[in-house]
């Protein structure tokens, strides 16, 4: 693919790209929007299992309701996005895989790892680019940290502190906690630790309206690379809670970061670069001098992330069409969604033997 280059009237030279959405039920809808809406895309046409609510969003964008996935691969598409049930991901996605179509599946990438394995190599044996839809990756606040961080301020994660807590919606009970909401963070954190999988896995889960753990605490332990020691990321995912909470702490020596996904807010400390003035304290406290009059937001930077408002599906689509225009790896590719599934199903595992644990402990009385 070429870059998609502009002319002299700021349209674009690179040729039209044909784009379908496979599934366009409460999160599919919204991608054929975006694609209906972005310039340079001609939209083909849109599947779903219910083939009256493809008629109807078909019509709302001004395009065709298909039957099968075989008719719209036959009408002849580029690109497309499946928003299919996830345990349908493999059975929805692999035939364009192997035509070569470019696939932006969501998350997560499929039910098990091992089916996630296969559509890698489906994706990777045809070339077709593959990119997975954890939608928190371009959530403003996470973009804003990115920027922050660009001007060479990083920090080094020593302790992640995750909750996303939500009340019960009774959408997508087929599944867990860990596979239906902490999968969002589980990419995050993930991506902060450079695609590694955590070293340790530790987890405790509770299933209390479904068959399937409703609440878990997971901690994973990771061993940076170069000697830096080791991260541990505490991550807490509930639908069980009376409120919605989606909370990201990132601590590490040299600074602190805050992201309020839900009210778009966030916050970078920073050590000054006063090291002298911190070695003054350190001393002190060493001596047993009374500090407590001291203020410590004189030894930090303290700023707010500055925000945008841009969408954050609309910026992943983007991303996912600029890599196919440009033949390059999405940021988010089968790889990275293939870790995240079976990080998860490690810690499923761990909850289970958890319960089992428990059950083992009762029975002995």
């Amino acid at each position: 693919m070429t870059n998609n280059a502009m002319n002299g009237d700021g349209q674009s030279d690179a040729p039209r790209l044909r784009c379908g959405a496979v599934g366009v039920g409460r999160m599919g809808q919204h991608h054929a929007r975006v694609y209906a809406e972005m310039p340079g895309i001609e939209m083909v046409g849109v599947v779903d299992q219910n083939f009256e609510r493809a008629q109807e969003i078909a019509e709302r964008h001004g395009t065709v309701a298909f039957e099968t996935e075989a008719a719209l691969l036959e009408a002849g598409v580029d690109a497309v996005s499946i928003a299919v049930p996830t345990t349908s991901h493999e059975k929805s996605a692999v035939p364009f895989l192997k035509a070569g179509v470019a696939c932006l599946i969501e998350k997560p990438l499929a039910p098990d790892a091992e089916t996630a394995e296969r559509l890698k190599d489906v994706a990777e044996s045809s070339g077709a680019c593959l990119m997975v839809g954890h939608i928190e990756r371009f959530n403003p606040v996470m973009r804003a940290m990115q920027r922050a961080t660009e001007g060479g301020f990083q920090v080094v994660p020593r302790f992640i502190e995750v909750h996303r807590v939500s009340p019960m919606t009774f959408r997508s009970v087929d599944i867990g906690v860990v596979m239906d909401m902490m999968i969002h963070d589980l990419d995050v954190v993930l991506m902060l630790m450079g695609g590694r999988e955590p070293d340790s896995v530790d987890a405790a889960g509770v299933a209390v309206v479904t068959e399937h753990e409703d609440l878990c605490n997971a901690r994973l332990t990771f061993n940076l690379p170069n000697d830096q020691g080791k991260c541990v990321a505490n991550i807490t995912a509930s639908r069980l809670a009376l409120k919605t909470e989606r909370v990201t702490r990132i601590s590490g020596e040299n600074g602190y970061i805050k992201i309020d996904y839900a009210t778009k807010k966030g916050t970078v400390i920073r050590r000054t670069a006063n090291e002298l003035q911190m070695q003054e304290v350190a001393d002190q406290l060493r001596r047993g001098e009374d500090l407590t009059n001291l203020d410590w937001s004189e030894l930090v930077n303290i700023d707010p992330l500055v925000i945008d408002d841009a969408e954050p599906l609309k910026m992943e689509i983007e991303e996912f069409i600029g890599a196919v225009r440009q033949g390059r790896r999405p940021e988010i590719d089968a790889m990275a969604g293939f870790v995240n599934v079976r990080t998860a199903e490690r810690i499923v595992a761990s909850i289970q033997d958890f319960i089992q644990s428990g059950k083992t402990m009762n029975s002995a009385h």
